[in-house]
């Protein structure tokens, strides 16, 4: 049996792979969107979000998720339900191999992948994730105001979320394993000249306090062992992100932790015919609207690129 070609193969279902899939539908692309092993993306673990447009009064992650799908699907989007493993991007068609051992032979790829916030893995930090435990502070930050709170992380990244935490909250505790931070020198000294943040020095993190909602965290100093309580309506986890580009990376170009690099103001990646948006390209921002905006540039890119094949 011959096997059919797509136009338009979308791999992800967060903001960008929807958005995409509304502006490739809309242009009769009819493209086919590959879901993946978490339908929706990180948004799936946000319970309220108040700072998209278009959603006055808020909207959970998940429910959020739903309209964008429903949205792609009223202009003709398909889904797939299937993680791709493996590619062959410069053939023609691109051929994706998914999980279940089908292929996919489509004309243009949008990696719409995303990047995974790391965890700690330790008890409870699962079970209150949206009641109080987060990766994103300018996500979530806004519900904590006045309250005490909690960074993990010693990096630039948490000198960030602790700096945009401490405009909000009554009180910011960072948490660090080590005695100084990794972040850079004028991060560092912005944290620590801080009034209303503290510095829990050769400390880690070893549960999540709290029954349906975060209470506080249990911490333990790396040099004596010791474990005490400390009071906390939210801990924030900045300890990092991975994108999720390993089906990819060994064809497209990438930084030198994994994130997809497109040759900006486009959305184009090295491979002809293969394009990336959202957090799998973004470092900086891994906002729900940026990766909206890159989703509906990589379907215009796509959409140019498949008539200007058409014309030769």
């Amino acid at each position: 049996m011959t096997q059919s070609i797509e136009n338009i193969t979308i791999v992800g279902s967060g903001p960008a792979g929807w958005t995409a899939a509304i502006y490739a539908a809309r242009a009769g692309q009819n493209p086919l969107v590959l879901e993946g092993p978490v339908s929706g993306g990180q948004l799936t673990q946000t319970t309220e979000v108040e700072n998209f447009p278009g959603y006055p009064e808020g909207r959970h992650g998940p429910e959020m998720m739903q309209d964008f799908r429903a949205q792609a699907e009223r202009f003709g989007a398909r889904t797939q339900i299937g993680q791709v493993v493996r590619t062959d991007l410069t053939s023609n068609p691109k051929v994706l191999y998914l999980d279940d051992g089908s292929e996919i032979h489509t004309k243009t790829v949008i990696i719409c992948t995303g990047a995974s916030a790391r965890w700690l893995g330790i008890e409870n930090e699962e079970r209150l994730k949206g009641f109080g435990v987060s990766a994103c502070a300018t996500c979530d930050g806004f519900f904590f105001r006045n309250r005490k709170l909690v960074v993990v992380g010693g990096g630039d990244t948490a000198m960030e979320e602790a700096l945009f935490l401490s405009t909000l909250a009554e009180s910011v505790t960072v948490v660090h394993r080590r005695d100084e931070f990794r972040a850079s020198d004028i991060m560092a000294k912005r944290v620590l000249d801080t009034s209303n943040i503290s510095v829990a020095w050769n400390s880690v993190v070893v549960d999540v306090l709290g029954d349906e909602a975060v209470t506080g965290v249990r911490i333990k100093n790396t040099i004596t062992d010791e474990e005490t309580n400390l009071e906390a309506d939210g801990v924030f986890m900045a300890i990092g992100h991975s994108p999720n580009s390993q089906p990819f990376a060994d064809q497209v170009k990438v930084d030198g932790v994994g994130y997809i690099i497109v040759d900006e103001p486009t959305t184009n990646t090295n491979v002809d015919g293969v394009f990336a948006a959202g957090d799998i390209t973004d470092t900086r921002y891994r906002q729900a609207i940026t990766a909206a905006g890159q989703g509906c540039k990589a379907a215009l890119d796509a959409q140019r690129w498949l008539e200007k094949q058409e014309s030769h």
